[in-house]
């Protein structure tokens, strides 16, 4: 039986507390235990993590380069155990998990590589009247303390892409892992430490939102950086005080399928990144946005290539989609459905819920203030929307609270200029849908899909502060 422990000041805390079961959602089995942190131990963690951040800081980028390349080939020779873990503890599928670990060997690498790459520059005086024998020299230096809370649905890779960055920039990290996912947390905090990464530079305390505002309100953490929903960010926001905040907050995405587009090539994407994962992606498709003259086309073709997609256990080889994080989320979409239906769109295919799996759904022309238009589905679930112009569907993608990536499939290249200048997201994926990412890329969003970037030469940018040096009477 696998246990998650906090770790508080280069100490695995495992006493006689009551241990929690994790539930893997697909059989509805414990996987595993977990011990929650107390108030007094993340106090030991905030406390350690503010006395040790100099000594953090003072290590060279070589050494913290080295640890992170060691912790990518750790992690390369124990991909299939640690892919295995995330498909029971989440109920993601095999075939996704074993790419989110090679994702993860690539941001630990990406992150060593940046640990050398903090540059700064030179800036000469003499642009200003009063500065002719002047200069001033950048750098950059450790914010000190981070935060980090992650969630469960890329639970390996989101926590890489925190803790990568944060000790490449030299800072002290206290993770607090999603409560579902504490198992692969702890696995990965030991490999760390077995590759080298020194006792005090890393913290990770378990448990629930408790937990989290006690590392978020507390003066002693530099910055936080926090993937979730929009209520846990908007809390952050309220509670950090003067500190930088990384909010990383989800959308509802949207991808146009224009008239000249690969409709074959299209539907076929939309299928595949629309119900990765269950759909438990912040970028995954949920609204597709299909020109009038090729919906009958597409849609007829995202049926298809829906229907052979393998739903199962997420263990099995041959499963395409796994199950969503438990039962009560399952229950959340298919209500969803149900209520979009009785608003007037049509189930052109799938929905069926047994315990957490849901079947993939297709509806067409739910109503716009249907949840599942305006809202994040974090589900199986697409909705197929039609239009008449291209400035009628940048308007609909645009019509939303959230921002973070859209999609076009278009061969046109007014209509792609267009929707790259106008569309209201953080990054737009031109012949691909919403749901592409790659881990050196600058990833956020806009509105309320957050503040900030991911990505780790812009995550360890973000994690750390410009210093500046003045040099004067130089001539």
């Amino acid at each position: 039986m696998r246990k998650a422990r906090p770790y508080v000041n280069g100490v695995w805390i495992d006493d006689d507390r009551k241990a929690t079961p994790v539930l893997g959602p697909y059989q509805n089995a414990c996987v595993g235990v977990q011990l929650a942190a107390n108030e007094a131990e993340v106090e030991g963690a905030l406390q350690a993590a503010h006395t040790y951040k100099k000594q953090m800081a003072a290590l060279s980028p070589a050494f913290r380069a080295k640890v992170l390349y060691r912790a990518a080939e750790l992690l390369e020779a124990r991909k299939e155990e640690f892919a295995t873990l995330i498909a029971k503890e989440v109920g993601k599928a095999l075939k996704n998990t074993r790419d989110e670990v090679a994702r993860s060997i690539e941001t630990l690498q990406l992150s060593a590589e940046e640990a050398k790459r903090l540059f700064g520059e030179t800036l000469p005086g003499g642009a200003s009247e009063r500065g002719f024998s002047s200069m001033a020299l950048t750098f950059r230096i450790p914010v000190g303390v981070v935060a980090a809370i992650t969630p469960f649905n890329a639970p390996l890779n989101l926590i890489c892409h925190k803790i990568g960055p944060s000790f490449a920039a030299g800072n002290v990290t206290i993770v607090k892992p999603a409560p579902q996912t504490p198992l692969i947390a702890t696995a990965l905090i030991e490999l760390l430490l077995e590759a080298g990464m020194p006792a005090q530079a890393i913290h990770m305390v378990l448990g629930g939102k408790e937990i989290g505002e006690q590392l978020v309100q507390d003066d002693r953490v530099n910055l936080v950086s926090f993937t979730g929903g929009v209520p846990g960010g908007r809390q952050i926001s309220k509670t950090a005080g003067m500190k930088k905040v990384l909010l990383e907050l989800g959308g509802n995405a949207g991808t146009i399928v224009h008239k000249d587009a690969n409709i074959e090539r299209a539907a076929a994407i939309c299928a595949k990144t629309g119900f990765s994962n269950a759909g438990q992606s912040c970028i995954s498709v949920q609204r597709i946005y299909v020109h009038e003259k090729v919906l009958d086309e597409f849609t007829a073709l995202l049926k298809q290539h829906t229907a052979a997609l393998i739903v199962g256990n997420p263990e099995d080889e041959q499963t395409d989609v796994g199950c969503v994080v438990n039962r009560q989320t399952a229950e959340r979409v298919r209500d969803w459905l149900d209520e979009a239906v009785a608003e007037g769109a049509e189930l052109l295919y799938g929905g069926k819920v047994t315990g957490a799996s849901v079947q993939p759904a297709i509806l067409f022309k739910p109503k716009k203030q249907s949840k599942v238009v305006c809202q994040e589905v974090f589900g199986p679930v697409v909705s197929v929307l039609p239009y008449r112009d291209i400035d009628e569907a940048i308007q609909e993608v645009n019509d939303s609270e959230f921002g973070l990536q859209a999609g076009i499939f278009s061969n046109s290249l007014e209509v792609i200029r267009k929707a790259a200048i106008e569309l209201e997201v953080g990054g737009v994926v031109v012949n691909g849908s919403s749901n592409f990412r790659l881990d050196h890329w600058p990833y956020g969003g806009i509105k309320n899909s957050g503040i900030g970037r991911e990505g780790p030469r812009f995550a360890a940018e973000e994690m750390t502060e410009m210093k500046m040096v003045v040099l004067q009477d130089l001539l």
